[in-house]
């Protein structure tokens, strides 16, 4: 694909409207109403979601990443705490979210502070999952250098003979507490509509209209 190729590349936003009087005056609710729409519309994965984060040197890095709980203390996904986003949300316990659902031309940005999940919570996740991927926690030495594919798949068999593996103590949920979400739908000539929360010191929300 050629420059100017990738430089046409448009797409004219016109399927809703976003207004302050139509939106609730808690975000997570807000964003609720949202994601039982994304649900219903029947695309793949509509949990999946941006995080990023930054190291302890102040390098940013982002992956994809799955919600897997949502209450009104913030947002919830699991992943091996020694991985590379662990080790970066050990070191500074902030993040950012995306959400995009490009079917109904909308977007979700949340940043806030990140804590972990109870052991509870965690170990009840866990044993939610389908066997194969409990093993593959266990084995998996998530982002570190390994040999070769084959020296992974002969851990995960080793393993599944031995039975369901237990959680692993280096494996569990973080929460996002957002202490700011803006909710963005396309709209046409790319005059699109922002809606921004920002929590107050009192704990309650200002929501405020942004520039496209």
């Amino acid at each position: 694909m050629t420059k100017k190729q990738i430089e046409a590349l448009r797409l004219e936003y016109a399927q809703g409207a976003l207004e302050e009087a139509g939106v609730l005056g808690d975000p997570v609710a807000q964003f609720r109403v949202w994601f039982e729409q994304a649900l219903r519309s029947g695309f793949k994965e509509p949990n999946a979601m941006t995080l990023a984060t930054v190291d302890s040197d102040g390098q940013p890095d982002a992956r994809m990443v799955l919600l897997k709980g949502l209450d009104e203390d913030g947002f919830v996904f699991y992943t091996n705490y020694r991985s590379r986003k662990g080790w970066a949300l050990e070191a500074r316990a902030v993040a950012a979210l995306v959400f995009y659902w490009a079917e109904l031309e909308r977007q979700v940005r949340i940043r806030g502070r990140v804590e972990r999940t109870s052991a509870e919570q965690s170990e009840a996740y866990f044993q939610s999952r389908p066997l194969g991927s409990r093993v593959a926690a266990a084995v998996s030495p998530q982002s570190e250098v390994i040999p070769a594919r084959g020296w992974l798949e002969e851990r995960w068999q080793a393993m599944e003979r031995n039975g369901p593996p237990a959680r692993p103590e280096h494996w569990g949920g973080y929460r996002v507490r957002p202490e700011s979400v803006e909710f963005w739908q396309g709209r046409p000539s790319r005059l699109h509509d922002r809606i921004l929360y920002t929590r107050e010191s009192g704990g309650g929300w200002r929501v405020e209209r942004l520039a496209p």
